[in-house]
């Protein structure tokens, strides 16, 4: 049995620039498992920078609200969902709430760093007022 205590992951400010601890991965540990899990937080008034998988992602949201966006899609999202993110698929998630949001990312297979591409240079920020073009 492996039992991973989140107090105990690293917290690192991962390529979207959300602040990420990685529980699971196969990739770096004994599991005979096929996906990752990462438990992310976003701050309030922010969002990731857009980026894409080759692998497909689940994002879990345990706290808060947002907008997820997939493509040319976007989305309110809100604890307690499941959004499922195809591969290759750009994505990003903004936070619509005065709390921090929080969610799983569950990549499957299993997330790697050289399966991920940043798609725009500007750093993740505040999300974009309604009209304002960022």
């Amino acid at each position: 049995m492996i039992i991973k205590d989140l107090k105990e992951c690293a917290e690192i400010t991962a390529g979207d620039g959300s602040a990420l601890r990685e529980l699971l991965n196969p990739n770096k540990g004994p599991l005979r498992l096929g996906c990752s899990l990462a438990y992310a937080q976003v701050k309030a008034g922010r969002r990731t920078r857009p980026h894409r998988l080759k692998s497909s992602e689940v994002y879990f949201i345990l706290e808060g609200r947002g907008v997820m966006h997939v493509g040319e899609e976007a989305a309110q999202v809100a604890a307690g969902q499941a959004v499922y993110i195809p591969p290759f698929h750009v994505q990003f998630i903004e936070n619509s709430a005065q709390t921090d949001l929080v969610f799983l990312c569950i990549v499957d297979p299993a997330w790697r760093p050289e399966d991920e591409e940043i798609v725009a240079d500007a750093p993740a920020g505040r999300a974009p007022r309604p009209g304002n073009k960022e």
